[in-house]
């Protein structure tokens, strides 16, 4: 797919497309929406092209708060100011709220029934496979990254092997390996 310089590139028509559009991805979201937001934002709607997504989606990670809605701020913010950022979070925010507070009803009802635990466990199994996916989907990028898909997979590595093995407190491994990735970063960049 080619690459159209930002001024020819799809962008939300209203605040009432940014408002629907994160709704809607919003819906699609159970345990994680990584794999969603990416497709409908860059493959879809192509309202950001697949570098423009991580470079946003790693600014919204270290962000305080959900990530997404920090994408959704975001993405907000540059096509409509303070007032699109606004209308993305509602979009991120209004209908999953009024959902999620119905189903908490519904849960106390039936929270000890084998079949509601059961298919708890396989949305978190669906959810992991669906990171999963999208992490393949977008290990390409990697060969753009200034530090290198090397210096990448060590530090992915090391995160993993930080948080999963050793149980390091994700502060200590954000700010630890981030240090050590904007450094790297920094010596390359630099003339």
């Amino acid at each position: 797919m080619p690459v159209l310089p930002p001024e020819d590139r799809p962008r939300p028509e209203s605040l009432t497309d940014l408002f629907v559009s994160f709704t809607l991805l919003a819906l699609q979201g159970f345990g994680g929406v990584l794999a969603v937001v990416q497709r409908e934002l860059v493959e879809k709607k192509r309202w950001m092209t697949r570098d423009e997504f991580i470079e946003d989606w790693s600014v919204a990670q270290i962000m305080p708060g959900p990530n997404v809605i920090n994408l959704a701020l975001i993405i907000g913010g540059r096509y409509f100011g303070l007032k699109g950022a606004l209308v993305g979070l509602a979009g991120m925010l209004l209908v999953p709220l009024v959902l999620v507070l119905a189903l908490a009803v519904v849960y106390t009802q039936f929270a000890d029934h084998p079949g509601v635990a059961g298919a708890l466990r396989g949305m978190g199994a669906v959810a992991a496979g669906l990171i999963l996916a999208t992490g393949i989907k977008l290990i390409s990028a990697l060969t753009t990254n200034i530090m290198g898909w090397r210096w990448c997979a060590v530090l992915g590595l090391a995160c993993l092997t930080g948080i999963v093995v050793l149980r390091l407190p994700l502060a200590y491994v954000l700010f630890g390996l981030g240090g050590v990735a904007c450094t790297l970063a920094y010596k390359r960049l630099k003339p």
